[in-house]
């Protein structure tokens, strides 16, 4: 099957997405709510889902869509001014906006089971990074029979080109047996191709990593790079941009090691990336080396952790990991 609509529309959807993050980013002080999970949400957050559900529904009305954020707390009464915000800020993109239409959307993502076909999307990823000024992504992907199908990523504050030339604004696109691309995020969407690198030897490595040591184990990524005799410092930089900066090769390696016993990773925060490097010409596994399964609903529940890497590299990076792990 064509998924180029689908592909399309993807890319849409975050471009359109990124002009409201971007728009609360420069004008809005960063006051925020508190997700259960005591991460901090923005206008933008429920902004972003708003705008790629409303897509999502115009093109693909029946497909399910599996997201982060619900309208349930932006329509109690003592929210009623962040509503309005949230409202405003979808507006400049959507001029029928409303506060029932922009609830209507934001809850179209509120699918939670595995089906044969859905979206999974990450309206900011990376928010501590958003409320600095500084990198997230809006992350969105197509799964289709367990299998990532098409994957658009924004990153409105990473540079267009590769090692930090050019504008900022880019989308990293994929489309399964298709290839990876690079897209400005204003502008024409024109395509162009993107790969990993060609290292293939640990010494002339380079990691990529969280910003905040919370979300991955720095100390045990360390570890990794030593047994693999990496010399060059980490990139640093939040969010699933790190999946972009592997698939262009800006760097070579991205390890997400839990900080937390018994946490299990959320779809929506891999399954764009994934696929951005799989058709970059890398690879995605677990800790073990498994294939990440996406049929579990909201969970890898069925995985532990993440190595992403250029491909050359993954397998003896999976053995570094099992010896740092064993110790």
């Amino acid at each position: 099957m064509n998924y180029e609509e689908e592909f399309t529309t993807a890319v849409e959807a975050v471009r359109s997405a990124s002009s409201v993050c971007r728009s609360v980013q420069s004008g809005l002080d960063p006051a925020s709510l508190e997700k259960e999970d005591r991460s901090p949400v923005t206008v933008a957050d429920f902004g972003s889902q708003a705008v790629v559900c409303r897509a999502l529904l115009e093109r693909f009305p029946s497909d399910p869509v599996i997201a982060e954020e619900d309208s349930q707390m932006l329509q109690a009464p003592e929210h009623h001014e962040l509503l309005e915000k949230v409202v405003a800020e979808v507006g400049r993109v959507a001029p029928k906006a409303d506060r029932d239409a922009v609830c209507r959307w934001i809850d179209r993502g509120n699918a939670s089971a595995y089906s044969d076909r859905f979206w999974t999307l990450d309206p900011i990823d990376g928010t501590k990074g958003f409320l600095r000024g500084d990198h997230y992504a809006v992350a969105l992907a197509l799964l289709v029979d367990g299998e990532i199908r098409v994957a658009a990523l924004a990153c409105p504050n990473l540079s267009f080109a590769a090692r930090g030339n050019g504008p900022r604004g880019v989308v990293f696109a994929a489309h399964r047996g298709e290839g990876a691309y690079r897209i400005p995020l204003s502008g024409e969407p024109v395509r162009e191709r993107i790969g990993v690198s060609h290292v293939a030897r640990g010494a002339e490595a380079r990691f990529c990593e969280s910003v905040e040591s919370a979300h991955s184990s720095h100390d045990d990524a360390a570890d990794v790079a030593a047994r693999l005799g990496i010399k060059k410092a980490p990139y640093r930089i939040d969010s699933q941009a790190k999946y972009g900066v592997v698939a262009r090769g800006d760097a070579d390696i991205y390890l997400r090691l839990t900080t937390h016993t018994g946490y299990v990773e959320k779809i929506w925060d891999h399954a764009a990336g994934t696929l951005v490097i799989e058709e970059a010409g890398g690879r995605v596994t677990d800790l073990r080396g498994r294939t990440l399964d996406y049929t579990q609903g909201v969970l890898l529940a069925r995985n532990a952790g993440i190595v992403a890497t250029n491909g050359h590299l993954h397998e003896d990076v999976l053995q570094a990991l099992d010896a740092v792990l064993a110790s």
